[in-house]
């Protein structure tokens, strides 16, 4: 069992670097087991301290980061694929060395149980968290209703840390698709601010960026109604979606359009696949500015030209190259600007007819 004095010094404060480390080592070995995970939780909760109201904001935002990080610790284990994590052991150690605050009973208690403490710790959770998909990356969010979500990249992610009253609401920005848990008295609505995508238990990607003029539904499986938001947090009903259906909607002309057969194409990202099937260049070069992080320019004698590939996580120079052996192109990658604060201008590449 765990020295009893190293773990009250760490709880105030004055263990040192070793003890510290070896603290980290039994965390992360014995600690894990029932036995562990009890001894720690008991000195916890005679232990744990009145935290000061200006320390509240900074506790909470490292238990958001803690709770997401158990999550997909959890994932891990049961063999399900993560794009991107970190290791508790990481953020325990920055709490320490950041706060100055005892969290060893809330990470254990986490660990063992999956969720926090309800008590009165709880008023200093904060309600609302985010989760941000990097450019380049993609990640899996575990809600606490059971629904997963992958993030495409770029994409953003707003939800309550636990759903209440009658409607479990999220807000996002970008592309993400949901696996909804189903709870027919509680209907999972999808945010986008131009439009609201309400289901039950179903399977759906929504692509919503900012500063694209189309929001895309795309249901794989179940059933979901899309409205307009109106005043009141209400939604007007303008379309229900059947399984196999694309829908999108132009925020600008108001407009709607459906397809309905093969989807594979709009879902095919959260497996790592980048699927083209007769796609104009200038959709081609929008999906890879965003996917790469390069602004792509694209000459107005080509923009429609149909492409038609599947890549598989492959680099933005393969991608351009086949493109200019299968399509009458040709691109420049232009050389990046130094900025006045010392960094770069992002690397911008221009797509040209092949004469």
């Amino acid at each position: 069992m765990m020295n009893r004095e190293i773990l009250i010094k760490y709880l105030k404060n004055r263990c040192s670097g070793e003890e510290f480390e070896e603290l980290v080592t039994w965390i992360t070995g014995n600690g894990q087991n029932q036995d562990g995970r009890t001894w720690s939780f008991d000195h916890w909760k005679h232990f744990e301290p009145e935290i000061k109201n200006e320390e509240k904001i900074k506790y909470s935002a490292l238990l958001d980061k803690i709770h997401h990080e158990i999550n997909l610790r959890q994932r891990e284990k049961k063999g399900r694929p993560v794009i991107v994590t970190t290791e508790v052991v990481k953020w325990f150690s920055r709490a320490a060395a950041v706060l100055f605050l005892p969290l060893l009973g809330v990470v254990f208690y986490l660990l063992s149980n999956g969720r926090f403490q309800t008590d009165q710790s709880a008023e200093l959770l904060v309600e609302n968290l985010e989760i941000i998909a990097p450019v380049g990356s993609r990640t899996v969010v575990q809600l606490t209703d059971g629904t997963e979500v992958n993030l495409n990249y770029g994409s953003t992610l707003k939800y309550p840390r636990s759903f209440t009253g009658e409607r479990r609401e999220i807000i996002l920005s970008g592309e993400a698709y949901f696996n909804v848990a189903h709870y027919p008295e509680k209907p999972f609505i999808v945010k986008t601010g131009k439009l609201d995508i309400q289901a039950v238990g179903t399977a759906f990607n929504v692509q919503a960026y900012p500063g694209d003029d189309v929001v895309a539904t795309t249901l794989v499986e179940g059933k979901v109604v899309i409205g307009k938001p109106t005043s009141g947090n209400k939604t007007e009903p303008v379309g229900t979606m059947v399984p196999g259906q694309h829908v999108e909607y132009n925020t600008v002309s108001g407009k709607m359009c459906s397809v309905k057969g093969s989807i594979e194409k709009y879902i095919a990202w959260k497996e790592g696949r980048l699927v083209f099937d007769n796609e104009p260049i200038a959709g081609v070069a929008e999906k890879l500015s965003r996917m790469f992080n390069v602004d792509i320019e694209v000459a107005d004698d080509v923009r429609y030209l149909s492409y038609t590939v599947t890549f598989v996580n492959d680099p933005l120079y393969l991608i351009l190259d086949l493109m200019t052996e299968t399509t009458p192109v040709k691109y420049h990658a232009l050389p990046r600007k130094r900025q006045p604060d010392g960094t770069f201008s992002k690397q911008k590449i221009r797509i040209v007819k092949r004469t």
